[in-house]
């Protein structure tokens, strides 16, 4: 086996959504095994004779003791030399409880908490440690269906192992917080604030005359310029290095002018030289 992935997180986050999309790019997928049994499957697929190359498993709270069985089947995975990686995929809370208000789904925790804000508490809280574990972090928040399916097939498609680490542009606000997930965090606060010009305040950095105020200003260009060149430099090393993700955060007071210009011309310097590139502004929409 080339790749066994295990999709766990938290409910509503778009896990069975991903399971669907690894399905699309050819991974024998399962929802819901129980995690114990997750050893015995790799064996009995490292012995059949049908060839499995690739797997993708989904686990998570509804399961009864699911937690107390994952750190013992994932020590025994790696024992048997199972390729295993373990993806958590989570939302912010306001999302997620629109998403279960959409669905009308009940939350697998509403029964034991009470309601769906309490569920959603007590299962970040309950999933901490295994979240700490991961291999990557996958925040759906901003993704569209269409978006997160896209991302996917570009982190975990055929293409990844000959074209280098698949790249994720990310603009955030640092009012917000660090987004965890960042593997390179570039803060471009120092660059005049559209903010504070009347007219482009209540626009983003997709906006045109944003974009156009921004690029006006010769440090934006000596900037960007400069960034191209060392994440440029930084690729290759990082494909040699085995890396097969990256996400670069680019950050400014409220993520919504300027991060978001500079995250958008990375996806196009990106996109130019061929590399598997997607873009999200986490705090886009937020006030």
């Amino acid at each position: 086996m080339e790749r066994l992935v295990i999709i766990t997180g938290l409910s509503g986050s778009g896990k069975s959504l991903a399971a669907q999309a690894f399905e699309d790019l050819g991974y024998f997928c399962v929802d819901n095994l129980p995690v114990a049994l997750i050893p015995r499957f790799y064996e009995l697929i490292q012995r059949s004779a049908e060839q499995i190359p690739r797997a993708a498993l989904v686990v998570d709270i509804r399961e009864k003791d699911f937690l107390d069985h994952v750190p013992e089947a994932l020590k025994e995975l790696r024992n048997l030399g199972a390729p295993v990686k373990v993806t958590f995929f989570e939302c912010e809370d306001e999302i997620l409880k629109r998403r279960f208000s959409t669905t009308r789904r009940p939350h697998p925790m509403a029964a034991t908490s009470g309601s769906l804000e309490q569920a959603i508490h007590d299962e970040r809280k309950a999933l901490a440690a295994l979240r700490a574990e991961a291999d990557r972090i996958i925040d759906t928040s901003r993704f569209t269906a269409h978006e997160l399916r896209a991302f996917l097939k570009n982190a975990y498609g055929d293409q990844e192992a000959t074209r280098g680490p698949n790249i994720n542009v990310m603009s955030f606000g640092f009012k917000y917080g660090l987004p965890s997930e960042a593997d390179l965090v570039f803060d471009v606060r120092f660059l005049p604030n559209p903010y504070f010009v009347e007219d482009l305040r209540p626009l983003n950095g997709r906006n045109e005359p944003v974009q156009e105020f921004l690029e006006s200003k010769p440090e934006t260009h000596e900037f960007l310029g400069r960034l191209k060149t060392f994440l440029d430099f930084l690729m290759p090393l990082y494909a040699a290095e085995g890396k097969t993700y990256l996400t670069i955060a680019v950050g400014c007071t409220g993520g919504k002018h300027r991060s978001v210009m500079l995250a958008e011309r990375l996806l196009e310097h990106f996109s130019q030289t061929d590399r598997p590139v997607s873009v999200s502004h986490r705090d886009l929409g937020k006030e």
